[in-house]
């Protein structure tokens, strides 16, 4: 049997969020973008064609959206441990790369956030 991986993409979700240490962040919400690229261990078979049978990237969204709505969040490397935690909480998701960047921070458009990359060591 041929082992291979299949890669789950979330890209441009665009959720409002409490985020932010600065006082003039606290009380409102911004927008973060969130991209993902979850790394699936497969056995290299042609997969069944059920949701049962992949990653769904729809209880991912749903996941990090409920993650957002728990409350104010200081920082994007905390929101990103999140979402990473969250995304490998499922034994097949081997890896996750996740992006979170804050959108409305810079009145000139600059875009800041942070990249993390996190492995699961389950079995």
């Amino acid at each position: 049997m041929t082992e291979g991986s299949r890669h789950i993409l979330v890209r441009d979700l665009i959720v409002p969020c409490e985020i932010g240490v600065f006082p003039d962040e606290h009380g409102k919400k911004q927008r973060v973008r969130i991209n993902l690229t979850l790394d699936i261990a497969e056995g290299g078979q042609a997969i069944e064609d059920r949701l049962a049978a992949t990653v769904s990237y729809g209880d991912i969204i749903d996941g990090i959206r409920r993650l957002i709505e728990r409350g104010r969040i200081n920082l994007v490397e905390t929101l990103a441990e999140g979402v990473a935690a969250l995304c490998l909480a499922d034994r097949r998701v081997r890896s996750v790369r996740a992006r979170v960047e804050k959108l409305d921070i810079y009145p000139d458009g600059t875009i800041v956030g942070v990249e993390i990359e996190r492995f699961n060591h389950h079995g």
